[in-house]
């Protein structure tokens, strides 16, 4: 690439999210999901796994995931562990031209956020003379 690329993390970026996922926080194993920019996309894995993202309604008008299902089943998270992807199967968003506020909704869909999950035992001092 000409420029400044950021070794590859733009690009990388684009790659993921336009399968439908990508990594946020790189210390943790999970992939936040958004929205696919294909209506099928099929990734084969080292260990000979294939995972199939499939969004047959996918368009210009139908942006939004209105439900998802993870190997016929439904999912209501946002977010796939890295074990999840690797175990292959797939993967299907149902679009919609409009937002489903419900589906993912629930404290527990939440993928990992540093600033509510990190927890640390340090006691800070203030630097206050009494």
């Amino acid at each position: 690439y000409c420029g400044d690329e950021d070794n590859g993390q733009t690009s990388a970026w684009y790659v993921f999210s336009a399968l439908g996922f990508y990594p946020v926080c790189p210390a943790t194993d999970e992939y936040v999901l958004g929205a696919p920019l294909f209506k099928k996309a099929t990734l084969t894995f080292e260990n000979g796994k294939t995972l199939t993202i499939d969004a047959p309604k996918n368009s210009t008008e139908n942006v939004y995931v209105n439900t998802l299902q993870m190997n016929g089943k439904d999912y209501g998270k946002n977010w796939l562990s890295h074990k999840a992807l690797h175990e292959g199967g797939t993967l299907n968003f149902d679009m919609a031209a409009k937002p489903n506020y419900t589906r993912g909704a629930s404290k527990n869909s939440a993928p990992y956020s540093m600033t509510t999950d990190l927890q640390t035992n340090i006691k800070l001092k203030s630097n206050k003379k009494k």
